[in-house]
C-alpha cells in the first residue's frame, strides 16, 4: 500500500518538545485519523495511507488511452488546478467501489476499515493526479498551529531547515516521489531581492572612461 507523510534522515528523539504526545493527538483528531509513526525511531516518520491522506485526489485514463481534448468542464488539464473526482474514465473506476466524489468523504471512506483500502488498486499505467495542502502548517514560519496549540517545528528539526513529504510503498520501502519545502533565512532572502549598487557618475569624467581617447588638434585642423 502506499504511505504519504514526513520524515527524517536523522534522529529527533532529542529535540521532541513537551507536549509532542498532546499535539500528535489532536493532529490525529483534527488532521488525518489515519496518520501513524515513529518519531523516536533513528529515521523518525509520520505517515498516512495515501488514500485517506491526500487531499485531492482525480483519477485519469490508462495507457493507451488518451485524455480527450476539449472535454467539458471537470477534464484537468495542465492549467487549471486539480479537482477530486476522475475523467476519461477514472470515474468509473471510483463508482465501481462506491468512492464518494467529494474529497473529505472520500478521505473519511477509506478510514472506515481495512476491507476498502484492500478493495482499492493503484493500476501501472493509469494516470494519477493528486495534490496536499495543510490548514494547520505554517510553512513561512515552520511552525503547526492547531486548536489550543502552537509549536514552531523549525527548532525540532535537528538543525535541518527543510520539511519532507514522501510518497512511498509501504511494503517495499519503495520512494515514489518527494517533495520538499527549504525555510530561507530572512536575511539571505533580502539580500537576494536586494538591487546591486551601481556606481555613482556624478563626479565621473571623461578621462575615466578608457574607451575615450584625449583630442589633441593638428595644425591642419585649425583655421
Amino acid at each position: 500500500s502506499l504511505v504519504f507523510g514526513n520524515d527524517f534522515e536523522h534522529p529527533i528523539r532529542n529535540r521532541i518538545p513537551p507536549g509532542f504526545n498532546a499535539a500528535f493527538k489532536i493532529v490525529k483528531w483534527a488532521i488525518d485519523p489515519g496518520l501513524d509513526g515513529d518519531v523516536y525511531a533513528d529515521k523518525p516518520y509520520l505517515y498516512g495511507n495515501a488514500l485517506s491522506s491526500i487531499n485531492v485526489l482525480s483519477v485519469g485514463p490508462k495507457s493507451g488511452k488518451e485524455a480527450t481534448v476539449g472535454k467539458p468542464a471537470g477534464t484537468p488539464s495542465d492549467e487549471e488546478a486539480i479537482k477530486e473526482g476522475g475523467f476519461d474514465g477514472g470515474q468509473e473506476v471510483r463508482e465501481k467501489l462506491n468512492i464518494p466524489d467529494n474529497a473529505a468523504a472520500r478521505q473519511k471512506w477509506f478510514l472506515g476499515g481495512h476491507d476498502r483500502l484492500e478493495q482499492w488498486q493503484w493500476e501501472e499505467g493509469r494516470l494519477y493526479k493528486a495534490d496536499f495542502f495543510n490548514p494547520y502548517l505554517d510553512f513561512n514560519e515552520f511552525a503547526l498551529k492547531l486548536p489550543g496549540f502552537s509549536l514552531k517545528v523549525l527548532g525540532y528539526l535537528g538543525g535541518e531547515d527543510y520539511l519532507r513529504y514522501v510518497l512511498k510503498d509501504k511494503d517495499t520501502g519503495e520512494v515514489l516521489f518527494v517533495v520538499v519545502f527549504t525555510l530561507l533565512p530572512k536575511d539571505q532572502d533580502e539580500k537576494g531581492d536586494a538591487e546591486t549598487p551601481q556606481p555613482d557618475k556624478s563626479n565621473a569624467s571623461s578621462s575615466d572612461d578608457p574607451s575615450v581617447q584625449p583630442f589633441e588638434p593638428k595644425a591642419g585642423d585649425v583655421d
